[in-house]
């Protein structure tokens, strides 16, 4: 039995030795795809998060950028056929004094024109100051029957002003000639208004006589009178302001 066993064995011994030689080897590849994606992510993080050095390079490369922005658009200006240059020039020259014409701070007036200016504004305050005491009257714009809200603002200023007045509180509020003014503004001679009644965005109008005071005709059963804009009712419904005599709107 012993001698059939080591014959088998020495039969099977070089087959065995074959197939061990004949197996392809695999290498474990594990830690080294560990290692690229490692080195993957640690580049994507660099790239997510530049060092500090480097963002401060790229904000000053973007500051000077911004900065040269205005002296490359007047190099590429003067690079324009001149007659181009000037209808641009012309046209912003243009915009920027409608902006100003609207609340009458446009260029330095001449003499003649600032003392026809300021002798519009005093015929206003004169005409408004001349109905002190007068009642209310609905529908009213003469010194004979009386004057509601409106009517008193149109009576003083339809002949001084060359725009069309209107003739209600609301229309006036949403005059296109007449510019809008903050309250902290105010000249004398500016429209003043209110919403009372919640009739539209404005149901109420008077003229600013300064020194924080207006002057009104208030209601049915009231004269007209001079109030103040600090009196709590008439801050609570205050609603904006707006300029209809300026250089450029005077007869």
């Amino acid at each position: 039995m012993r001698l059939f066993t080591g014959l088998l064995i020495l039969c099977f011994s070089p087959l065995l030795m074959n197939l061990a030689q004949a197996a392809p080897y695999t290498p474990n590849l594990a830690p080294q795809k560990s290692a690229v994606n490692g080195a993957q992510a640690n580049a994507a993080a660099d790239n997510a998060n530049p060092p500090r050095a480097a963002r401060h390079q790229r904000r000053q490369a973007s500051s000077r950028t911004t900065s040269s922005t205005p002296a490359l658009v007047k190099k590429n200006l003067k690079k324009l056929p001149s007659e181009t240059r000037h209808r641009l020039y012309s046209a912003r020259s243009k915009t920027k004094a409608a902006r100003q014409d609207k609340t009458g701070k446009g260029p330095a007036l001449s003499e003649t024109h600032k003392k026809r200016y300021q002798h519009a504004k005093l015929t206003a305050m004169n005409k408004l100051m001349g109905q002190m005491g007068k009642p209310y009257r609905w529908g009213g714009a003469s010194p004979f029957t009386g004057f509601d809200c409106s009517g008193l603002v149109y009576y003083a200023y339809k002949d001084v002003v060359k725009i069309p007045i209107p003739r209600t509180a609301n229309e006036m509020y949403h005059l296109r000639d007449a510019a809008p003014i903050n309250k902290n503004e105010l000249e004398s001679g500016d429209l003043v208004f209110f919403r009372i009644n919640k009739r539209g965005a404005a149901d109420h109008v008077g003229v600013y006589l300064g020194e924080g005071k207006f002057i009104q005709s208030p209601r049915s059963g009231a004269d007209i009178r001079i109030s103040k804009l600090s009196e709590d009712y008439w801050r609570e419904h205050y609603v904006g302001a707006r300029r209809v005599v300026t250089p450029q709107t005077i007869r």
